[in-house]
């Protein structure tokens, strides 16, 4: 298949980054980019929107919820609110009603009242497109302000959710544990007009292949370049077994594994 060379897993200890320099770092991690993309070309933000006012709606309702989630409410959301002046009058009760689905609906419809409050007082109804000005805002914290910004105004971003900050890490791209901090250094590394695609990209990998508790390393395209080899299972069989998604097959061919290690279950499981 065209696309990732993959390259023989090497035991961690041979990649460990304890004495590796900054430029073996940046190499190294643009090495692991440039990887990310071949691996993971149908990256994209997984909230369906049209439009920033859509896009700040969603993010702030994906808080300790499914992308999946979001999208199930959302389509009638956007319908009976269009714009930030109907958010800003809508009848609390019924809007806690209609996003009841994802969880913490009360403090949600709060933000997204303020909010349509803030953009109809402020901006004349339109989101700003200044990081500046999103932080400002109610329910925009600097992660969905680069969310925003990345992908309703084309302003690369990093956008660092749990995904991102737990792989970067996992990479050693950083020992910084704060998001800003975080967005800092993986930005000294990367582009900056990579910076979007790039948190697409590993929030991707991070849903299909570099789960939290049992990464599929056996199964993975990163798995020579990363200092973790190993925190999950490195055979084959057992790590094609883990990875999810509809291109689950595609992701084992591309990391040198045959795609019929992958159950059909694999394919069809609900990316977290």
């Amino acid at each position: 298949m065209a696309g990732v060379t993959p390259v023989a897993p090497r035991p961690a200890k041979a990649l460990a980054a304890r004495n590796e320099t900054d430029l073996g770092r940046k190499r190294r991690a643009r090495r692991m980019a440039r990887l990310l993309a071949e691996t993971h070309p149908d990256a994209h933000c997984e909230l369906d929107h049209d439009g920033p006012l859509q896009l700040a709606v969603a993010t702030i309702l994906s808080a300790q919820c499914t992308d999946k989630r979001v999208n199930e409410v959302t389509p009638k959301l956007f319908a009976r609110y269009p714009t930030a002046a109907d958010y800003a009058a809508a009848d609390r009760a019924e809007l806690e009603e209609l996003i009841r689905p994802t969880g913490f609906f009360r403090n949600k419809a709060s933000a997204l009242i303020r909010l349509g409050q803030a953009l109809t007082e402020r901006y004349g109804g339109a989101v700003p497109g200044r990081l500046t000005q999103l932080v400002e805002l109610p329910g925009i914290g600097r992660k969905t302000a680069n969310v925003i910004l990345g992908n309703a105004f084309d302003v690369p971003g990093i956008t660092v959710d749990t995904h991102f900050q737990r792989l970067v890490r996992r990479w050693r791209w950083t020992e910084e544990s704060e998001p800003v901090k975080i967005e800092h250094a993986v930005g000294e590394l990367i582009e900056r007009r990579d910076w979007t695609m790039l948190s697409h990209q590993v929030i991707f990998h991070g849903r299909r292949v570099c789960h939290a508790r049992k990464p599929a390393c056996g199964a993975c395209t990163l798995a020579a370049l990363c200092p973790a080899y190993g925190t999950g299972p490195t055979d084959a069989a057992a790590a094609a077994k883990l990875l999810k998604g509809p291109r689950a097959r595609e992701l084992a061919e591309q990391a040198g594994v045959a795609a019929d290690l992958v159950p059909a279950a694999a394919v069809t499981a609900e990316v977290p």
